[in-house]
């Protein structure tokens, strides 16, 4: 017989205690999954590949800048893929999460200078968070107990000059690409009474409100930043220099 059917020969007569029996199941089931998820979720046992990488979200945001700092003074460390190769075989613990645009001028681990398994780095055009980028994100720390995430806008984005000429000219983009100029939208018309240069103000407004909504983002992240277990920064990379730009 089907586990459906056995229950359902099980059921009281009266609706009232029907009632009652599928809730103590249903909570039933909830404990069982619930059991199941933090048994997959739980950290194994062996040592962790890099045990460096166990940081408090201050130091790991400061971890993050003086990687800046070398990859701007041209003092980047040198890149030995055999070093921590067999440790990352066996999983891996990064120190930071990145929200990245997708432009190839802008490379995470290279504008931080960090190695393999340091930078769980998630990247869409236009670095603003989708359902998708919010699971990623929701992995890192959940899982994989990323203490700081950090929205990283850039200089010249294409995906924000886009979402300027979708808001104020009405400019239509062919196949998904207007879905990337919506996200957008909010930054656009949040620094439409901000002086100095458009492109720039929009850079900044949308790494901000990305920022905000990931602090107040359900379940996971914002209450994981209510308990200071994570932290959320936002910074600009400019494009001439290397350097990483924090925002307030």
């Amino acid at each position: 017989m089907c586990q459906q059917c056995d229950v359902k020969d099980k059921l009281p007569d009266n609706a009232a205690s029907k009632r009652d029996f599928l809730k103590t199941m249903s909570g039933a089931g909830l404990g069982l999954a619930g059991l199941s998820m933090s048994r997959a979720f739980a950290a194994d046992e062996k040592p962790l590949p890099k045990p460096e990488n166990v940081l408090t979200p201050d130091a790991a945001l400061e971890r993050l800048l003086a990687g800046n700092q070398r990859y701007v003074s041209g003092n980047s460390q040198p890149f030995d893929f055999m070093q921590d190769r067999a440790a990352l075989v066996g999983g891996q613990n990064p120190y930071a999460a990145i929200v990245s645009c997708a432009d190839a001028r802008v490379v995470p681990e290279l504008c931080f200078d960090e190695k393999r398994g340091d930078l769980f780095v998630a990247r869409v055009a236009g670095n603003y968070i989708s359902p998708d980028i919010l699971a990623s994100l929701e992995y890192g720390a959940l899982v994989l107990k990323t203490p700081l995430i950090m929205v990283l806008g850039h200089q010249s984005c294409g995906a924000v000059i886009a979402a300027i000429s979708a808001v104020e000219k009405h400019q239509q983009y062919p196949g998904h690409i207007q879905t990337v100029t919506t996200a957008i939208a909010p930054a656009v018309r949040a620094a439409r009474k901000e002086q100095g240069d458009k492109t720039d103000n929009v850079i900044r407004q949308n790494v901000k409100l990305n920022v905000e909504r990931l602090e107040h983002a359900a379940p996971i992240i914002g209450k994981l930043v209510a308990e200071k277990k994570l932290r959320i920064v936002g910074g600009v990379y400019n494009l001439a220099t290397g350097r990483v730009d924090m925002l307030a």
